[in-house]
């Protein structure tokens, strides 16, 4: 993740990404609630109270945040410090911004975060650094605590598409929940839960409680990982 790569892409960011995801006839505000909203569901039996939003780019999802994990204290960390600002600007309010160094450790402490979130962050990462980025998070974590990854799945064509026509996923490198899940269970977390996503544009929006259903078929647009960090060692 290089602050220079992401930074020239800030102000045009929302503009860019609407574009992008027109063929699912939804807004960028859909896919960033979905994702808040999964992370809530998949913690509804820990306390969460201290969330890091890895990777949280220009603020999409502090606004649900606020809306699903109300009263939580939420770290907001990206290499982009343009995105960071730009995110203050669109939410105001007590969330804490951090920069992110490319090889550094994140300036956090250890074990404080109930729940590390990511949002279509890891593909954006050399591959060969997930483990060091998947342990950082690790670190940050309290024994207990959960990680939820979501990712684009490359086995969908029209996500590859997707990926492929957009300006900011120029160097991106797609990778599949299996290659994701091996890194996570190297970094030392438990085996993670896998969950398939969004398999239904709004045209077939009646279709979506059907998607219940289809969890374990890898043919979503996106998925999901989750895991928690041991409660000893």
């Amino acid at each position: 993740m290089k602050q220079s790569e992401f930074d020239q892409h800030a102000e045009t960011y929302s503009d860019q990404h609407a574009k992008n995801i027109a063929v699912s006839g939804e807004n960028p505000e859909f896919f960033a609630e979905y994702k808040v909203a999964d992370a809530k569901r998949l913690t509804r039996e820990s306390q969460v109270h201290r969330i890091l939003d890895f990777g949280s780019g220009i603020g999409n999802s502090i606004a649900y945040f606020r809306k699903h994990f109300d009263g939580g204290e939420l770290f907001c960390a990206d290499p982009s410090r343009r995105s960071l600002a730009i995110a203050a600007e669109r939410f105001p309010g007590l969330e804490r911004y951090v920069g992110i160094a490319e090889g550094a450790r994140l300036d956090l402490p250890d074990g404080y975060f109930d729940l590390c979130f990511s949002a279509c962050v890891f593909h954006h990462i050399a591959h060969e650094q997930h483990r060091f980025w998947l342990e950082e998070l690790r670190r940050v974590t309290r024994p207990g605590g959960m990680l939820v990854i979501f990712e684009h799945n490359p086995l969908n064509p029209l996500t590859v598409h997707a990926v492929n026509a957009c300006p900011f996923d120029a160097n991106a490198r797609l990778l599949t929940a299996r290659k994701l899940a091996a890194a996570m269970r190297l970094a030392g977390w438990e085996p993670p839960k896998c969950e398939y996503r969004i398999f239904f544009p709004r045209l077939l929006a009646s279709l979506r409680p059907l998607e219940r259903c289809l969890k374990k078929v890898p043919l979503g647009a996106q998925y999901s990982l989750s895991a928690r960090r041991a409660t000893h060692g």
